[in-house]
């Protein structure tokens, strides 16, 4: 390109014509060696969506007086009812400035934060791709992704504090009144941890985060009541560690080491209790706080003990499959890249899957709150080591543990008259 216009600016004999292409090119040349500072992608192809047609179907669809679906497929495909959504989508978008509609610097309507969230919630409950909400919902895969990221972060900001709250002495005797209806009395729920699968896990992480699933893993650790709330989650463990190191990094017994959780006392087989206790599997140590099945059972009692504990231990397995049929996301592989968003995801699906449980509780009988104990006292703060070191020599007690479940044999077998 240079020789040419060498030639055309050299040569007498060109025409004016010579000399204006001659111009058109350098103006080209001059254009493309000039720095870049943004804009406009080169290649990239302008898709006109009709936005303002895309919130009239969806607000026609489930939001208008007379909506085309009713409330029975409103729940169906929201996982939750009208009002619950309407209750997330208003806090949502009062917290976040990105949902809240605007126009751009062309004038033009941004979308409105009904559909932004409603996109956000259809890759949480279907775990679909960003890109397969273009064409209902009329709005870009770039978009869908940012309202996924924005939305879960606001739903932990605005109600992870009320919904994923360590139970309070309310909170507490109502639980132990749920476990005592089981034969367990002093129960504070079900313990357990669940594996989901990292499929963009970055290669040089695979070894940290592979273990007995073969594929890298990330581990949600959680503790469950018989109505499947989710009292605990700890999640963020790469998926090459065990049941019992997850317990000692998460902070399940923190409040109870440091002095702060609601008193428990009750009574087994003629024995006095101070502390609760949660129904784990096998692989958990023999802690004070935990009750676990007896394998190999000699006798009758023993094993009629087996079978009660491994039926009521199943909630938190339940808990988890109830989580992730309504969020299906949390079920097959994870398509992102950073843990951030990953915890996120996570953390708020826990926290809807307690509204939605909240929303929709139908107990048949009404547990009375009785009163368990006297509020604890604050600490000072030189007794906390001493407090926390003490705590946990209690809690670390094989001994403890073996009485308690004998107890526990005996008082189940009285108690279903075996």
């Amino acid at each position: 390109m240079d020789s040419l216009l060498l030639r055309l600016l050299e040569d007498d004999s060109s025409s004016n014509e010579d000399y204006d292409v001659a111009a058109i090119m350098l103006a080209d040349l001059a254009k493309n060696e000039q720095p870049k500072h943004g804009g406009s992608v080169q290649g990239h192809e302008v898709v006109r969506r009709n936005k303002q047609k895309g919130d009239a179907k969806l607000f026609d669809d489930y939001f208008a007086e007379e909506p085309v679906f009713g409330p029975v497929t409103f729940r169906r495909r929201f996982r939750m009812s009208k009002k619950l959504f309407l209750c997330i989508a208003g806090a949502v978008e009062a917290h976040c400035p990105y949902f809240q509609q605007r126009r751009n610097a062309a004038g033009d309507l941004g979308h409105s934060a009904l559909k932004k969230i409603t996109a956000a919630l259809c890759m949480l409950a279907y775990g679909v791709p960003a890109d397969s909400l273009d064409e209902a919902l009329y709005i870009a895969e770039s978009t869908i992704i940012e309202s996924l990221r924005d939305f879960v972060k606001a739903v932990v900001e605005v109600f992870g504090e009320q919904y994923l709250r360590a139970p309070n002495e309310e909170d507490t005797a109502r639980l132990m009144q749920m476990g005592a209806a089981r034969g367990f009395p002093g129960m504070l729920g079900c313990i357990d941890c669940m594996h989901w699968q990292w499929k963009n896990c970055p290669t040089a992480w695979h070894g940290q985060f592979t273990g007995h699933c073969h594929d890298p893993t990330i581990i949600l650790e959680a503790a469950a009541s018989r109505d499947l709330w989710i009292w605990h989650a700890y999640f963020g463990m790469p998926g090459s560690h065990n049941d019992i190191n997850v317990l000692h990094r998460s902070p399940l017994f923190a409040r109870l080491a440091a002095g702060k959780a609601p008193p428990v006392n009750f009574q087994v087989n003629g024995h006095d209790y101070t502390m609760g206790y949660y129904l784990a599997d096998g692989i958990y140590p023999s802690w004070s706080t935990f009750v676990k099945t007896i394998r190999n059972s000699s006798s009758n009692k023993t094993a009629h003990f087996a079978k009660v504990q491994e039926a009521e231990r199943k909630n938190v397995e339940r808990a988890f499959g109830v989580l992730q049929s309504r969020f299906a996301i949390v079920r097959g592989p994870a398509r992102f890249w950073d843990q951030t968003t990953l915890w996120h995801i996570m953390t708020a699906c826990v926290i809807m899957h307690n509204m939605i449980i909240e929303d929709e509780r139908d107990q048949p009988e009404d547990f009375v709150y009785d009163h368990v104990g006297t509020p604890v006292e604050p600490e000072q703060d030189e007794d906390r080591i001493y407090n926390f070191l003490e705590m946990h020599r209690k809690i670390e007690d094989p001994v403890a543990h073996s009485q308690l479940r004998d107890d526990l044999v005996e008082h189940l077998w009285q108690l279903h008259g075996q």
